[in-house]
């Protein structure tokens, strides 16, 4: 899979440093996560979804880390540095071994049809 980024070429040496530095305090949180935990949800208040996906780890007992940045209302311009460093443009954003799984429908998908609890057995973090 691919997806269309602009060419650092393309990209001012002076906006350089806003771009990679931008909100970074987010990325590294939710990168520390990752490497920590095996299963990482990362959410927003306010937000169904993401209280899906937990709700389905509840369920099948699954432990899991879970970080929560702002609501609708606040927040939103941080989400975005998780949202560009991701490519995934919606919460939650469900980490399984360091893996993107997408969201809690994907989450949803993928225990109904045993991949993740294969994921789970496996136990690496490809981080």
């Amino acid at each position: 899979m691919t997806r269309a980024i602009l060419d650092e070429a393309q990209i001012h040496p002076a906006a350089r440093p806003l771009i990679g530095s931008k909100h970074q305090d987010i990325v590294r949180e939710v990168q520390a996560a990752i490497a920590a935990h095996q299963v990482v949800v990362v959410g927003m208040a306010l937000n169904p979804f993401p209280r899906k996906a937990r709700k389905i780890l509840d369920v099948l007992g699954t432990p899991y880390q879970y970080l929560q940045y702002g609501s609708y209302l606040n927040q939103w311009h941080r989400r975005n540095a998780l949202k560009m460093w991701t490519g995934w443009p919606t919460f939650p954003m469900v980490f399984v071994n360091g893996v993107l799984i997408g969201g809690a429908s994907e989450l949803q998908t993928l225990v109904g049809n045993g991949e993740f609890s294969a994921m789970l057995a496996k136990k690496v973090r490809q981080f």
